[in-house]
């Protein structure tokens, strides 16, 4: 039998305190180059193990197409019957989920797929407005624990949004809201939304800029002023719901920017810092 030696307890509690959670929609994903994954795979290998929570909405779109399955949003939500989450669940789970393991396995990453399914992974029940939209979920849970356990085995988990509640019904689940969940759960410190644009942007004097920090209560400012609007507001909405659940940042950045992950965490300015108060300088 194998015992646990001491250099394995060094390296899980390692990977225990070395983490970060990273969202990215899954065509984000597969448009970004080998030398992206080749810095998680980096991080990886030098104790800093990135949980990876994916989207799929292009491609659960074109698959939707292909079937001849009608595809509607409510709300930015996709209308969610049990056909369309067949079709959710074989894209996000089956398709994407690989794509991403695959490369990252390709690499030299020790990576693994699931879903939320896998082993009670994402608890959830219907979103407010399910009358509208059906089996569209929220998270109520996640097994933090199954995530643990995987970061202790050196393998960098790969999750597809998808839910179950208790009756075993299954739900789609917005992939910044699971990514928040999935942040919180774990008590990571950061979470970083990388995405195809520079951050939050914000015109000032007739020219558009990225803001490198913005609060909480500025970006509910920036909604109703409909200055942040589209695909934006759930990411931003899934960050100020995770910071209620301990995490202290959330930062968007462009993937494709050099060395975008390293960059950030070696504590540079990129893209937009999302916290809950401005940090006050000390007058000395």
């Amino acid at each position: 039998m194998r015992t646990v030696s001491e250099q394995d307890k060094s390296s899980a509690l390692s990977v225990q305190t070395k983490r970060f959670v990273m969202k990215c929609g899954g065509s984000t994903l597969a448009a970004l180059p080998d030398s992206f994954y080749g810095q998680l795979q980096q991080l990886q290998e030098e104790g800093t193990m990135p949980v990876i929570v994916h989207g799929g909405g292009p491609a659960i779109s074109s698959m939707l197409d292909k079937l001849g399955i009608e595809s509607e949003f409510i709300g930015g939500l996709r209308k969610t019957d049990e056909a369309v989450l067949d079709v959710v669940e074989m894209v996000l789970a089956g398709q994407i989920n690989k794509q991403i393991v695959r490369r990252l396995n390709g690499i030299g990453a020790a990576s693994i797929g699931l879903s939320g399914i896998d082993g009670g992974l994402i608890q959830a029940r219907p979103v407010a407005n399910a009358a509208e939209v059906g089996y569209v979920g929220d998270v109520t849970q996640v097994n933090a624990g199954l995530i643990e356990g995987m970061m202790a085995l050196q393998y960098m988990p790969v999750i597809a949004p998808i839910g179950l509640d208790n009756n075993g019904q299954r739900y789609n689940i917005n992939a910044d809201t699971a990514a928040g969940a999935v942040a919180a759960h774990l008590g990571v410190k950061q979470l970083l939304v990388i995405t195809d644009v520079p951050g939050i942007m914000k015109t000032e004097q007739g020219v558009k800029a990225v803001l490198p920090v913005v609060t909480t209560s500025e970006i509910e400012a920036m909604i109703a002023s409909g200055e942040i609007y589209g695909g934006m507001i759930p990411k931003v909405r899934a960050a100020m719901q995770c910071m209620e659940g301990g995490v202290k940042e959330v930062v968007i950045a462009d993937g494709a920017e050099p060395n975008v992950l390293r960059r950030i965490m070696a504590g540079e300015a990129i893209g937009t810092r999302i916290v809950r108060v401005r940090e006050q300088k000390r007058a000395f």
